[in-house]
This record gives C-alpha cells, sequence and structure tokens, in this order.
C-alpha cells in the first residue's frame, strides 16, 4: 500500500488543518440515533489536537441538494463530538462564508472548529470540474494542510474529497489508513475457509463485487431482499418479494461460475413470509421454493431468512477464518424480522477468524439490535466505498493522496 499519512505533513502546531471527516450520522427529531461514524474519527482528530493543530472539520450530512436544509444542519454532530473529545467544537453556521471565516480565525492551537454541511453548497457535489474546484478553492482560504479521513466517500469525485487534496500538502488520517490495512487482508493472501455474507436490498447494487469476490473465496452466503432474485433464476416463485427481473440472466451466470470455480453459493432453505411490508404484518415461515403456498399466496412477501437458514449460515461464519459481511438478512428495523440479521451478527462475535462488517446497513443492524463494535474485528465507515474497493474499481479519494492497489 502506498499512501501518504499524517506523517508525510511534518510538524504541524500551530497550523491549520482541514479534516474531511464522515460526520454523516443518522438523526431522528433532530437526535443522532448512532454515532459510530462520529466515534471512528477520533484517533485522528485526537492525533492533530495533541500535535497542536489549529483543527478545521468539514463533513456532509444527508442530501440536502445543495441548499440549506435546517434537517440537515450538523450543529448536532458539534454537540456530541464535543462530548466525545472532551472540549469545546466551535459550530459555524454556514461553510465557507463570515461564520466559517470567523471561527477559523479565532482558533487557537489544539482548537476545533467544525464547519456546517457541505452539501448545502452546490459545488461539493457538481458534475462540473469547474464548479467543484472553485467550490474547494473557498474551502481552501482555511487551511494549510488537508487530511482526508471519510472512508466513505473515497469513492466519490467531490470537492471536499479531491479537488480540495489537489490544492494543499495532504495526507490520510488515521480512519482511511486503518480500513485499507482490512480491506487489504481481505484481498491478498486471505486467510481460509473465506466466507462472504452479501444482504440488503437489491441483487443489482452487488453484482460487481459478486463477479470479482468469486474466484477468490470459500463461500457466499445469500440474503436480504436480493436472494428472491437468486431464488427466482432458479426457477422458484417469489410472491410479491422484491425482485429484480432485470437481473435474471446475470445471477444464472453467477451461479454456473460458482459451480465451475467450487464455490459454494448458499441460498436459503427457508423464508419468513409476511402478508405485507409492515412491523406488526401476519407471518410465516415457509420452505423457500414455497414462497406463494402460503395463506398470503403470491401477495405474501420474503421480510427475512428462516431459523434454519440463519442457523445455516451462522455454522458457516463460526467456522471461517476470514469473513466479510455486507448488507442485512433482513428488515431488521422491524423487530419480527430481525432474527435473521442478528443470527450473523452473533455468529461474527463468536468466530475465531477475522470477521468484517462491511459499513452501511450492516453497521447500523448490528448497533441496533444492542452489539457493541468491539465484539467484531472491524466495522466498516464505509460500506459504498468497501464494496468498490473489493470490485477493483479506482477511488479518486485515494488515488489523490498517492495511494496505489
Amino acid at each position: 500500500m502506498s499512501l501518504r499519512t499524517l506523517v508525510a505533513l511534518g510538524d504541524l502546531r500551530g497550523k491549520r488543518v482541514i479534516v474531511r471527516c464522515d460526520l454523516n450520522v443518522p438523526l431522528k427529531d433532530g437526535q443522532i440515533t448512532d454515532d459510530g461514524r462520529i466515534r471512528a474519527s477520533l484517533p485522528t482528530l485526537n492525533a492533530l489536537i495533541n500535535e497542536g493543530a489549529r483543527v478545521v472539520i468539514v463533513s456532509h450530512l444527508g442530501r440536502p441538494g445543495g441548499e440549506p436544509d435546517s434537517q440537515y444542519s450538523l450543529e448536532p454532530v458539534a454537540q456530541r463530538l464535543s462530548e466525545l473529545l472532551g472540549k469545546a467544537v466551535v459550530f459555524a453556521k454556514d461553510t465557507v462564508g463570515h461564520a466559517a471565516e470567523n471561527a477559523v480565525a479565532e482558533l487557537e492551537d489544539c482548537g476545533v472548529a467544525l464547519l456546517e454541511n457541505l452539501r448545502f453548497n452546490s459545488g461539493e457535489t457538481s458534475k462540473s470540474e469547474t464548479e467543484r474546484a472553485e467550490f474547494a478553492s473557498k474551502l481552501a482560504r482555511f487551511g494549510d494542510a488537508f487530511v482526508s479521513d471519510g472512508f466513505g466517500v473515497v469513492h466519490r469525485k467531490q470537492a471536499s474529497v479531491f479537488e480540495l487534496a489537489t490544492m494543499l500538502p495532504s495526507a490520510a488520517g488515521v480512519l482511511i489508513e486503518t480500513e485499507l490495512k482490512v480491506l487489504e487482508r481481505l484481498t491478498v493472501g486471505p486467510q481460509r475457509p473465506y466466507a462472504v455474507v452479501l444482504g440488503g436490498s437489491k441483487v443489482s447494487d452487488k453484482l460487481d463485487v459478486i463477479g470479482s469476490l468469486l474466484p477468490r473465496v470459500d463461500s457466499l452466503l445469500v440474503g436480504g431482499g436480493m436472494l428472491f432474485t437468486f431464488l427466482a433464476a432458479q426457477g422458484f416463485k417469489v410472491g410479491a418479494s422484491l425482485l429484480e427481473a432485470d437481473q435474471l440472466e446475470t445471477v444464472k451466470k453467477y451461479l454456473a461460475q460458482a459451480a465451475e470455480l467450487g464455490v459454494e453459493i448458499i441460498l436459503p432453505t427457508d423464508i419468513v413470509v409476511a402478508a405485507s411490508f409492515g412491523a406488526d404484518a401476519a407471518h410465516v415461515v415457509t420452505a423457500a421454493h414455497e414462497i406463494e403456498n402460503t395463506e398470503f399466496g403470491a401477495a405474501g412477501i420474503g421480510l427475512d431468512i428462516g431459523p434454519e437458514t440463519a442457523a445455516r449460515f451462522a455454522e458457516v461464519v463460526r467456522a471461517s477464518k476470514t469473513v466479510f459481511w455486507n448488507g442485512p438478512m433482513g428488515v431488521f428495523e422491524f423487530p419480527a424480522f430481525a432474527a435473521g440479521t442478528r443470527a450473523i451478527a452473533e455468529a461474527l462475535t463468536e468466530t475465531q477468524g477475522f470477521g468484517v462488517v462491511g459499513g452501511g446497513d450492516s453497521a447500523a443492524a448490528v448497533r441496533a439490535l444492542g452489539f457493541d463494535d468491539d465484539q467484531f474485528g472491524h466495522i466498516s465507515t464505509g460500506g459504498g466505498a468497501s464494496l468498490e474497493f473489493l470490485e477493483g474499481k479506482p477511488l479518486p479519494g485515494l488515488e489523490v493522496l498517492g495511494w496505489q492497489s
């Protein structure tokens, strides 16, 4: 791995360091419901504070559409960050305006400021390189150096991820360095047996990573909404369950490829089928090939893997030396359909091997179900970035930092 790290920036005492974090946390009624990404930013922030830097944090939250929107304000994040750092974090109510200018100007050594949501500015995510560069140049005024530490956005060519890194002396933070070391363990000589558990809603989101992983793994376990496209590819009827009919031929191709490679694709043998999509929906457990033969008929919708499948998946996970898991097994937000996801999480805490929770909904799920981060080998902060890394795609936010695969 070739990557510029914090050491490359030299003595930072008294220097203004812009840190691109990923503080895109879930909010409900203005309250943070999962502060995992905030906590993940602490090692880099503390390292800079301890060096005497003047830390200017920038991040996005949600998709406000390039204009200010109070429901996506980072102010609650500033409050939580103050608690976790044990020191005041000045919050600027704009990103490149007078409030930001004043907040940065008043910083002292070891001080910390958080600027308002980057995506309140259309230049952050613009498709125009010129517009992105113009916005990045406004941000660059606030720094003597730049540290990229938002792993969840390194696969995006955005102003604060790519262009800003070209305008200032730049390096990766501790979080990105850690994430890359973990992902290299999954791709360069992983210990075997190597199992990958994939879930989530759409098989199309995972097709590229399936194609990339098949030659590398020993078993691929498929759950979540994407499992129904696999079942349909085998000729089973799936009722009203999520189905991507346009991906059936691709899935058939992967099933054939797995057979040729000797890779076991393990599909559910039983499904929790509900009358409708809802927390209190009536539901039954049925064999995977009998989804339309329940009392709900063709209107039945699969919302979780069944207990037999959960036990089988858990057995494989516990016995593996390397496990990568991305995507819930069912609608974990509804207690009645969370058992499959819980079973995978529990098994991952019990494996003697190296288990990685691949960010995104998987990370949210394990925390929502009451698991602690330190029960797992690693919880990634970037689901999409992790998948694109495993697919072998170029990641502009890393390449601009000198990283080469």
